[in-house]
């Protein structure tokens, strides 16, 4: 046996490449996830439906034309521990899975027809330097791999650093995050239709507090997509 082959060998005994929702190991193609707990993901296809769950949720706090989110995200489903993955275990490969299969579900319809720019919710310096990337971004890039939309990142900015939602109420989450985006060239995003991505839409304060910060811009126009949807 050469070498690699025996490391290799090693490596898959000692750090198996399994499945982050139900631990089976995965067969060959499968990335992160098995194909099984994949087509078991409780997708709401709700960018089908104006007026649903999540744009009723954000009605009159911002102007936006739809919202959608791919996935239910409830407790013990699953989709929490994918975005776990996702966020805290360097799971890069997954948020880029889950953004093309939401791309899939969205090429053709009238949600994804007029948008112009795909804008991830920022995070912090800080907080990006520490877990190495930023999700939304991550998620962003596996939806422009799929409907060839560009990704601008870098001109949204989270400019203060402030504590984690976790475990915040409503109003502690819109505190936390007032005024704390901003627009570094408006001249970008003006008369611009922008898809604004994050990994969970909860109470929806983030989401509201970078449409704040995006109406700076001229003649914009802002859609949601987010990869699950907490209600």
């Amino acid at each position: 046996m050469k070498r690699n082959e025996l490391l290799n060998g090693l490596a898959h005994l000692f750090f198996p490449n399994v499945c982050v929702v139900c631990g089976r190991e995965l067969l060959s193609g499968e990335e992160g996830a098995c194909l099984d707990c994949l087509y078991k993901l409780p997708k709401t296809h709700n960018f089908k439906e104006p007026d649903n769950k999540a744009e009723k949720l954000m009605a009159g706090r911002i102007p936006f034309e739809r919202i959608a989110s791919f996935c239910a995200y409830s407790k013990g489903g699953t989709l929490p521990p994918l975005i776990h993955h996702l966020k805290y275990r360097y799971g890069k490969n997954i948020g880029l899975l889950l953004g093309r299969m939401f791309g899939k579900d969205l090429l053709g319809s009238d949600f994804l027809a007029p948008l112009e720019m795909i804008v991830p919710v920022p995070l912090h310096p800080k907080r990006e330097k520490k877990r190495g990337y930023n999700q939304a971004e991550i998620i962003a890039a596996g939806l422009s791999e799929i409907t060839g939309l560009v990704v601008s990142a870098g001109n949204l900015l989270r400019v203060v650093y402030n504590p984690t939602q976790t475990k915040r109420t409503k109003t502690q989450r819109w505190e936390n995050v007032r005024d704390i985006f901003k627009v570094a060239d408006t001249r970008l995003f003006e008369g611009k239709h922008l898809l604004l991505v994050d990994d969970v839409i909860t109470t929806g304060s983030t989401l509201e507090a970078c449409g704040m910060a995006l109406q700076a811009c001229k003649g914009v126009k802002i859609s949601i997509a987010t990869l699950g949807e907490v209600f």
